[in-house]
């Protein structure tokens, strides 16, 4: 946890992700990468320069019947605050509309509730789990599938919720997420789609990429963040 503490913050220091006084939403889904991002932030509150505070928010995709109590007692020994936001994001997409690429949609959804919690909480800034493997493979996604050159920001402003998403584990790897999980309250994806959609066919190629090109996607990462290199990533976002 130390290490990835050390890119935590040096991301945020990198991309001025935190100002004095922020309130920031996390979104914690359970999966490996989100409470590693509340476990890191939760730290970095006690000493960051900056003073800010936070607070964990899940949604529930299966409107109340999931068991989150594992998470509660771990955002309580961490003393952070923690909220579950109970929705019908399963029943729409699987029940009703029965989507075969459901992804799309499901995120809208998703941060369309956390916009509104974070509102109602009074938070300024919502902190997703985005990790460094996530930045390379949405660069692939949206070449091949969107025919265009882009990935996502460390730092971008909703304009219509006037609400600004950060993504501090830019700089952290999953393998690094992976190996820290071993002692967090990990819940498990129950989506149908899970392993079985464009990103993760993205995911398979580059790791079938990977015995063939030392270091690849340590390559990719440089090549799309490095201020000098192209214009597809602003340095201060």
């Amino acid at each position: 946890m130390q290490k990835i503490q050390g890119k935590v913050r040096k991301a945020l220091d990198d991309y001025n992700m935190i100002q004095d006084g922020d309130k920031i939403l996390i979104g914690l889904s359970g999966g490996k990468d989100s409470l590693t991002l509340l476990e890191a932030m939760a730290n970095l509150r006690k000493y960051y320069p900056k003073k800010f505070d936070i607070i964990a928010v899940t949604i529930d995709l299966f409107n109340g019947k999931s068991d989150f109590s594992k998470i509660a007692e771990f955002c309580k020994n961490l003393n952070v605050q923690y909220e579950i936001i109970n929705s019908q994001i399963y029943e729409i997409l699987f029940e009703i509309r029965k989507e075969n690429n459901p992804c799309s949609l499901c995120t809208r959804m998703r941060r369309g509730i956390l916009a509104e919690t974070a509102k109602k909480f009074g938070c300024n800034k919502i902190a997703l789990g985005h990790h460094a493997n996530d930045l390379v493979e949405t660069f692939f996604l949206s070449m091949f599938y969107e025919s265009r050159l882009a990935t996502f920001k460390p730092v971008t402003f909703w304009d219509k919720t006037k609400l600004t998403v950060i993504r501090p584990l830019l700089l952290v790897w999953e393998k690094e997420t992976s190996a820290n999980a071993k002692h967090l309250p990990v819940f498990h994806n129950p989506c149908p789609a899970d392993k079985n959609t464009q990103r993760e066919f993205i995911k398979q190629m580059l790791q079938g990429i990977a015995p063939q090109i030392h270091q690849v996607h340590e390559h990719i990462l440089s090549a799309l963040t490095h201020p000098e290199r192209n214009n597809l990533f602003s340095l201060k976002g």
